[in-house]
């Protein structure tokens, strides 16, 4: 039964938060599940692209594709740049065309909107109209991994930087009632990881290196290559190989091991990757807690994630379960709450 306090239009905001967004497909699961089906949708990043493809008619599709997802379908789609971002993102969003075809968004079934950020001066910019494809790619443009979109003149990044999960862009659309979605929320329980216990940091860069080297080879370094971005710039020919292969150390190791589970330790420097990631989860907790605290929705779920690195778009599954487990674990707390309210010893 739908809980009362659900009543109205209700608008669904799915937040940032890397590979821990497909627990939004498990959330939304299981809000069907319950009868509630959400006529608006506002998303940011990785929110953006899972509310997109349930507004695209495909979700069914869509979900079957983030199941069947494996680590070597993920390495072979994440094509490198040497500017503006470790990866383009243009590789990627063709493999998943097929599953979440580009529309205008005005013909979606349901009002739908991107949160994006205007990289020169920081605005909010909320997408709500012309190609969806292009508001989903300027929506998950983490600085730093994904390069910028260009859009509407604009160099637009990750919204998660202004709007992490979309609360007031589902009350400006026109929803009564806001169910939102954190993802990023339990992220800063979990711990860096070091090196092993004896090895030094050479020898841990040394070990990276070798699996490196010995992983399955995506192409897109050649590809980088072919394209100009190595050859015939200034940079000499032993050089440039250097850097390619640094740089393949670089993106192998962030694939592997970016915000992933692990011992601390107080006498080694966490990584470049692991600075970068938690960096990144401090600004949007510290920025969600303060925009919630003015305007709050009238259910917050929150998935329990800590353990997903950045790119570990291959864990579907586990994803997905847990959306629908903490889905259904907020509907009960809810239910519980009005039950109380409205008992024997709660009414007037």
């Amino acid at each position: 039964m739908v809980n009362a306090r659900l009543s109205g239009r209700v608008g669904l905001a799915l937040g940032s938060g890397a590979a821990r967004g497909w627990a939004h497909i498990g959330v939304i699961r299981a809000l069907e599940a319950a009868g509630i089906v959400p006529e608006i949708i506002a998303g940011t990043s990785v929110g953006a692209i899972v509310g997109g493809a349930y507004v695209s008619g495909q979700f069914d599709e869509f979900e079957a594709w983030v199941r069947a997802l494996d680590r070597s379908n993920v390495v072979r789609n994440l094509d490198l740049s040497f500017r503006g971002g470790l990866f383009k993102g243009t590789q990627f969003f063709d493999f998943m065309s097929p599953k979440l075809p580009d529309r205008d968004i005005e013909t979606l079934e349901r009002p739908f909107a991107a949160v994006a950020t205007d990289l020169e001066n920081g605005r909010e910019i909320w997408l709500r109209e012309g190609s969806l494809h292009s508001a989903l790619r300027a929506s998950v443009a983490m600085p730093g991994l994904i390069t910028p979109a260009r859009r509407d003149g604009r160099w637009l990044v990750d919204g998660g930087l202004v709007n992490p999960v979309p609360v007031s862009l589902c009350r400006a659309m026109g929803a009564e009632t806001v169910i939102a979605v954190d993802l990023n929320t339990t992220l800063l329980r979990r711990t860096l990881t070091p090196p092993g216990p004896d090895e030094t940091r050479t020898e841990h860069e040394d070990r990276i290196e070798a699996g490196a080297n010995a992983a399955e080879d995506g192409g897109s370094i050649e590809g980088a290559a072919a394209e100009g971005e190595v050859e015939g710039s200034p940079v000499p020919a032993a050089e440039s190989s250097r850097l390619r292969r640094s740089i393949e150390v670089w993106a192998r190791e962030l694939r592997d091991r970016i915000g992933g589970e692990g011992g601390n330790s107080q006498q080694t420097l966490p990584s470049l990757y692991e600075v970068l990631a938690n960096s990144l989860n401090i600004m949007q907790i510290r920025i969600t807690r303060s925009r919630m605290a003015g305007d709050p929705p009238e259910l917050l779920i929150t998935p329990q994630l800590a353990t997903f690195a950045l790119l570990d778009l291959d864990r579907g599954d586990e994803a997905i379960r847990e959306g629908e487990r903490a889905a259904h674990q907020a509907l009960a707390s809810m239910a519980g709450a009005e039950s109380s309210s409205t008992g024997p010893m709660g009414r007037s």
